[in-house]
C-alpha cells in the first residue's frame, strides 16, 4: 500500500466513527430539546399544583393560625432555596419561604412569567384565591430546572457514552473479518511469482464480492498466457523461418564474391535479391499474423469489395503475366459491406497469391465478387470466390490448410506456409466463412468467402 493512502478498511472505520459519532450528537441534541420541554411542562404543572394548595390552605373555613402577621414557611429540602412563594391577603405579605423577598414576585396577577430576580432567572406563576382578596405567587430558579436536565441528560447519554468506544471495537473487528477474504487474495497475488499465470483457485467459502474478482483476475491471467504463448510462437516461428532465406542470402552472396565470371556474380546477386524479397515477404506475413493474433480491435469501415478485388488483382498481375498465368476478374457491380477494408484486403492477396503461386505456369485463375441472397435487408451476404487450373489440393492436405508453416509435400513453388494461416486468422476477426474444394469449372482449387453485409 502507498504511503499516505488510508486502507479499505480504515476508510471504512473512520466513516462509521464519524457517522455514529453524529449520529450520537445529534441523538443527544435532539433527547436534551424534547427533556426540556417535557421537563418545563412537568415543573410548571407543580408550580400550579403548589399554588392551587397554596390558596386551598387560604380558603375560607381553613385553619389558619397565621392570619395575624407574616410567616415565613421552613426549609425543608436541598432544592428549597430554589423555590419561593409569596401569599397576599388584602394587598399585604401574609406568607412567604425564606428566600422570597417582600414586594411581589410579579406585576400580573394570572399566569405564567419568566424574568429576573436579584440576578436570578425565575419562572414565576400567579393565580387569585377563591375569594379575590387573596394573591398567590409561586415561583423556581431556572438554573434549578438546569440541573436537573443536566442530571437526566447524563443518566441517558453517559451509557452510550460508554458504549461508543466498544461500538468502535466491535465494528473494527467486524470490519477486519469482513475484509480478511480481501487480505487473504492480496496476499496470494503479492506471493506469487512474476510469470504465474495459473488461475486463482475458487474456495467454496469465497464471499460473494470477491468471487467476482478471482474470476475477473483469472481470465486476466488466462489473456496475458494467451498472448505471452503468442509471443513465444510468434518469436519461435520468426527464428525458425528467417534461418533459411538468412543463409540462403548469404551463400548467394559468399558465391558473388568468389565468382570469377560475370554472368556467375549476375546469377548470384539476382538469387540474392529473390532471396531478400521472400525474407522480406515473410517477415510481413509474420508481423500480419502476430498483429491478428494479439487481438487488436480492427475499425469498422464500408469498403467496395468489387473495387478491392480489381486493386489486388492488378497488384499481383505482373507476376501472373511473368509466368505467362491468365487472371480473370468477375467484379463489375459494387459490393458493399462492413469490414476492415485493409484485413480484406491481406486475405485476398494470399488467396490469389497462393492461386498463382501453386499453379503451374499458363494456368487461368479467376476470381469473382458478389452478392448471395435475398437482397440488403433479406439477410444477404457479400461472396468472394477463386477457382483455378492448378493441381488442386487432396482432401487430407486441404484438412490441414491453416496449420503453421504447413506446405504440401512436392510443391516447388516458394513460400512461408503462413499464407493460410493468416487467412483462417482473417477470417475468425472478421466474422468470414471458408469452403475449400475442387474447382468444377477449371479443375484445380476452388476456395469460396462469404461474410455478412452488415
Amino acid at each position: 500500500m502507498s504511503r499516505g493512502v488510508p486502507s479499505l478498511q480504515r476508510r471504512l472505520l473512520v466513516g462509521l466513527a464519524c457517522a455514529l459519532g453524529g449520529l450520537w450528537l445529534l441523538t443527544g441534541l435532539l433527547l436534551g430539546l424534547d427533556a426540556r420541554h417535557e421537563l418545563d411542562e412537568l415543573l410548571d404543572a407543580h408550580l400550579t399544583q403548589a399554588a392551587a394548595l397554596l390558596v386551598a390552605r387560604q380558603a375560607p373555613g381553613h385553619d389558619n393560625d397565621d392570619d395575624d402577621g407574616l410567616v415565613d414557611a421552613p426549609t425543608l429540602h436541598r432544592y428549597s432555596r430554589q423555590v419561593s412563594f409569596q401569599v397576599w391577603h388584602e394587598g399585604e405579605l401574609i406568607l412567604r419561604s425564606s428566600n422570597a423577598p417582600a414586594t411581589p414576585l410579579m406585576v400580573r396577577a394570572d399566569g405564567f412569567e419568566t424574568r429576573d430576580i436579584d440576578g436570578q432567572r425565575w419562572r414565576l406563576f400567579a393565580t387569585r384565591g377563591i375569594e379575590n382578596d387573596i394573591q398567590v405567587y409561586v415561583g423556581e430558579q431556572l438554573e434549578a430546572r438546569d440541573a436537573i436536565l443536566m442530571a437526566v441528560m447524563r443518566g441517558l447519554l453517559m451509557p452510550m457514552l460508554v458504549a461508543l468506544p466498544l461500538i468502535l471495537l466491535l465494528i473494527w473487528w467486524i470490519l477486519r473479518r469482513g475484509l480478511k477474504p480481501l487480505h487473504e487474495l492480496q496476499q496470494q497475488l503479492a506471493g506469487r511469482a512474476p510469470l504465474a499465470l495459473t488461475p486463482l483457485p475458487l474456495t467454496p467459502g469465497t464471499p460473494s464480492e470477491i468471487a467476482p474478482l478471482q474470476a475477473t483476475l483469472n481470465g486476466l491471467f488466462e489473456r496475458i498466457a494467451h498472448l505471452l504463448d503468442s509471443e513465444r510462437r510468434f518469436t519461435a516461428d520468426a527464428a525458425h523461418e528467417l534461418r533459411t532465406p538468412i543463409a540462403a542470402i548469404r551463400a548467394q552472396a559468399q558465391v558473388a564474391l568468389g565468382a570469377q565470371d560475370e554472368p556467375d556474380r549476375r546469377h548470384a546477386l539476382q538469387a540474392t535479391l529473390a532471396g531478400c524479397d521472400r525474407a522480406s515477404h515473410l517477415v510481413q506475413q509474420l508481423l500480419t499474423l502476430a498483429r491478428l493474433e494479439a487481438g487488436a480491435t480492427q475499425p469498422r469501415q464500408t469498403p467496395d469489395l468489387a473495387a478491392l478485388t480489381r486493386r489486388v488483382a492488378a497488384e499481383l498481375a505482373p507476376a501472373a503475366l511473368a509466368r505467362g498465368q491468365q487472371l480473370e476478374v468477375l467484379a463489375d457491380t459494387p459490393v458493399i459491406c462492413s469490414a476492415d477494408e485493409a484485413l480484406l484486403g491481406v486475405l485476398l492477396r494470399n488467396l490469389i497469391d497462393n492461386a498463382l503461386r501453386y499453379a503451374p505456369d499458363g494456368a487461368t485463375v479467376v476470381v469473382s465478387a458478389g452478392l448471395v441472397g435475398d437482397g440488403p435487408m433479406g439477410g444477404s451476404r457479400w461472396h468472394w470466390c477463386i477457382n483455378d487450373s492448378g493441381p488442386g489440393l487432396a482432401e487430407a492436405d486441404m484438412a490441414r490448410l491453416g496449420e503453421r508453416f504447413f506446405r504440401v509435400l512436392g510443391t516447388a513453388a516458394p513460400g512461408s506456409g503462413l499464407g493460410w494461416s493468416i487467412v483462417r486468422r482473417i477470417a475468425a476477426v472478421t466474422g468470414c466463412s471458408i469452403q475449400l474444394a475442387r474447382s468444377s469449372t477449371l479443375g484445380g482449387l476452388r476456395v469460396e468467402v462469404s461474410g455478412p453485409v452488415v
